[in-house]
């Protein structure tokens, strides 16, 4: 089963893969040349540090490119309606009356500071295919809680 992600998010790893393949990673290669060519490597910091970084940026460029390969790209700008789909952005009233509006997005895309939450969390489980008036539970850490939907809206263009 894919995973999927909105167009932004995509574009955010193809982004971050392509900065260390073609900008970061040729330019810790170019360090650790220059580095190595100083000496006894054993005592050399700068050659230490560069053969660290370089790991650590194969084994990012590795996970990206096995998230790239399972995604599936969702636009939901063309998407209507108050069903709850991926990409919508749904306003929902909680049990003691607060209400909290949140984006269902992908699972690269979480960012609680910019109220998105993924398509596979228990809140985004809940909501999905549900629509405007629908009162929706679901289980978190602190016990089960109860929602009622007030909106849900898309973005377009």
């Amino acid at each position: 089963m894919p995973s999927y992600i909105s167009p932004e998010g995509h574009q955010k790893i193809v982004g971050e893969y392509t900065w260390l393949m073609r900008t970061e990673r040729p330019r810790i290669c170019a360090e650790v040349t220059y580095a190595a060519s100083l000496g006894d490597r054993s005592d050399n910091a700068e050659y230490r540090y560069g053969k660290q970084r370089l790991r650590e940026i194969d084994r990012r460029l590795g996970y990206l490119g096995k998230r790239l390969d399972g995604i599936e790209v969702v636009d939901s700008s063309a998407f209507t309606g108050d069903t709850v789909r991926f990409g919508a952005t749904v306003t929902f009233e909680d049990e003691e009356g607060a209400t909290q509006t949140w984006t269902i997005l992908g699972e690269d895309e979480v960012d609680t500071e910019r109220r998105h939450i993924s398509y596979v969390s228990p809140l985004g489980r809940a909501l999905l295919a549900k629509n405007t008036g629908d009162t929706v539970e679901f289980d978190t850490p602190k016990g089960r809680r109860e929602v009622t939907i007030l909106s849900v809206a898309y973005t377009h263009g």
